[in-house]
């Protein structure tokens, strides 16, 4: 059987590598719970039955509101089984996001995970006239819904009177159907309802595979949102199309002891994991005694030049390979047993990922395979492999796929993971889609000589200076996040003289330097306006402004007490800085800076 649908590489899925833990989720006990690949068939059926039976059929369409769990996955799979499209939905979004993305697409059904979540749709169920039945993974005390248990006991006895054929479980849909829309957070305006179709997945998924071959992994652990098109694709359909056993973290919190717990072989994110477990790590060593803190910095650098001539082919003396295996001994051994002590692979996407603190998972034998792609190419479209990683970069481009570089600099792909369009949005569809079929993805970027992509910034987030400089803000602000007292920064001078930053100091780091120091301070508010952390802040911000042209050098920066976050609306889902609403929100204190 050829696989052109998601219920085909699921059922492929089951027959080829049958598992007795396809999937797992943590029980009441803290203990996870194995769920066989017939287990997962039968719960695939019997929810696509029940569907059915509440008149959901080929064409229509389904949301999903909820966290990673087991019943997300179940749930996506009967829903696409029975020919129907769903839309996933962040649990994070706010409620009037919510009714926007629901009066978008107009879902008969929606299923949520918890009273949160049910509360949210109940809140606006008025303005919803489309939405008949509202499906909850736990029990809430709201009326007209109906628990997901209570589901999955219609839907077996549907199954017990009526057997089913292979070709029931896999269903009508055809590999150009629509499959997903999944709505773009975006940096600016409103959510747009990208459209995918079950073979701009499937032939991701099949990328992937003949790129990367995950076959050899046992198990992984997903904790990113489902509803993120990187988690749905590789750590849901790729891992299941390669017999990879799927465990569900308990929350984003909970996801260090998961692993203690899981053990995994692989596990898909974006860097701000990376991110914090360097910070803790360097954090630890840096609080230790004096003989800590030279045994972690000498393994750092000997990790690092170890790793360099490693990935570049060079011999590596004997001296070299001893010194390295002490520092192994000493340091990385110790990061690897906090991850489970089995990881073989991380991929890495959503976001750049500083090279600093890629080397260092590298020395330390954790690799990581940076790739790059957007929603609206289901997502892969470039991605580094064990045998060319090159850090820094964005990997080489995928089979089957195309990408050029426009005269302004913009990325351009074509390839058939490029999405339907935009849902009720012709023109939006029009403005990145070409009519000879390239997709303009909105990312600057350029090619090194051996093939090798890099992303320079997002076109919408180039800085226009007084002087008329055009301005990338990302790579000034990765220099500057290197800066182990800086956790955020975002940089602005659109059509202004010069360039300004907004900065949230790590403040464990911080708070750290400043005891060692004799400060006193009672708050946050305190801290960052003491002279001596203005000065030490801006001593940093001297040595990385050497390393820029003039123009491109940040003259002011203000420290601020709070960090951007996605639920004060500062960042989308996927963590990225929504720069217009954050010059908005702090409009009074850059307008300041330009005093």
């Amino acid at each position: 059987m050829s696989i052109e649908t998601i219920p085909q590489l699921f059922y492929s899925a089951v027959r080829e590598h049958n598992r007795p833990d396809m999937f797992m989720y943590k029980g009441d006990d803290g203990q996870y719970v194995d769920v066989s690949s017939n287990e997962m068939l039968r719960n695939v059926r019997a929810i696509r039955l029940a569907l059915k039976s509440f008149g959901i059929e080929s064409g229509g369409k389904v949301a999903i509101l909820s966290e990673n769990c087991l019943q997300w996955a179940i749930s996506d799979l009967a829903i696409l089984s029975l020919g129907a499209a769903d839309v996933p939905i962040y649990p994070t979004v706010l409620e009037d996001t919510v009714e926007y993305i629901l009066n978008d697409c107009e879902p008969s059904a929606i299923f949520v995970s918890t009273a949160e979540q049910a509360q949210k749709v109940h809140n606006i169920r008025q303005n919803l006239p489309f939405l008949k039945d509202v499906f909850s993974f736990e029990h809430v005390d709201l009326p007209d819904v109906m628990t997901f248990d209570r589901l999955l006991e219609i839907g077996n006895t549907i199954a017990s009177e009526q057997p089913q054929e292979p070709t029931d479980d896999i269903g009508p849909a055809k590999k150009d159907d629509l499959c997903s829309i999944i709505y773009t957070s975006g940096t600016t305006g409103d959510p747009k309802g990208v459209m995918l179709s079950h073979w701009n997945f499937v032939c991701n998924v099949l990328m992937v595979d003949k790129e990367l071959d995950f076959s050899a992994m046992g198990k992984g652990l997903s904790f990113l949102p489902l509803s993120h098109v990187l988690e749905r694709m590789g750590g849901f359909y790729t891992m299941m199309y390669e017999g990879i056993g799927i465990a569900y973290a308990e929350s984003v919190e909970t996801v260090a002891a998961d692993m203690q717990i899981v053990k995994p072989s692989i596990m898909v994110s974006v860097p701000r994991l990376y991110e914090k477990i360097f910070d803790k790590v360097n954090a630890k060593a840096m609080s230790g005694s004096p003989i800590k803190r030279n045994i972690f910095l000498w393994a750092k650098a000997k990790g690092q030049e170890w790793g360099g001539k490693k990935r570049s082919g060079e011999a590596i003396s004997w001296w070299l390979g001893f010194q390295y295996k002490i520092a192994d001994k000493l340091v990385f051994s110790k990061l690897r047993e906090k991850t489970g002590g089995n990881l073989q692979l991380f991929i890495s996407g959503g976001a750049p990922l500083s090279p600093h603190i890629h080397e260092f998972f590298y020395a330390a034998g954790l690799i990581v395979l940076e790739g790059y792609g957007l929603t609206e190419t289901s997502p892969v479209v470039s991605c580094n492999t064990l045998e060319n990683l090159r850090i820094g970069s964005i990997g080489k481009v995928m089979s089957n796929t195309e990408i050029k570089i426009a005269d302004d600099g913009e990325i351009m792909i074509k390839g058939p993971q490029v999405m339907l369009g935009y849902y009720n949005n012709a023109e939006a569809t029009r403005e990145v889609m070409c009519e000879d079929g390239w997709f303009a993805s909105g990312d600057i970027g350029k090619f090194d000589d051996d093939g090798y992509l890099y992303i320079t910034d997002r076109k919408k987030d180039i800085i226009i200076t007084a002087s008329g400089k055009n301005i990338a803000p990302q790579p000034i602000e990765n220099l500057f996040k290197k800066n182990k007292f800086i956790s955020q920064i975002v940089v602005v001078g659109d059509r202004k003289p010069y360039l300004i930053a907004l900065i949230v100091p790590n403040f464990e780091n911080l708070e750290m330097w400043a005891k060692s120091k004799d400060l006193t301070w009672g708050s946050f508010t305190e801290l960052v306006e003491l002279p001596e952390v203005v000065d030490k802040l801006q001593r940093g911000s001297d040595r990385h402004n050497s390393q820029l042209p003039s123009f491109n050098t940040i003259k002011k920066f203000s420290l601020m007490t709070d960090e951007f976050t996605l639920e004060s609306g500062e960042l989308t889902p996927t963590l990225k800085v929504k720069r217009r609403v954050i010059q908005k929100k702090y409009s009074a204190i850059i307008d300041a800076l330009y005093e």
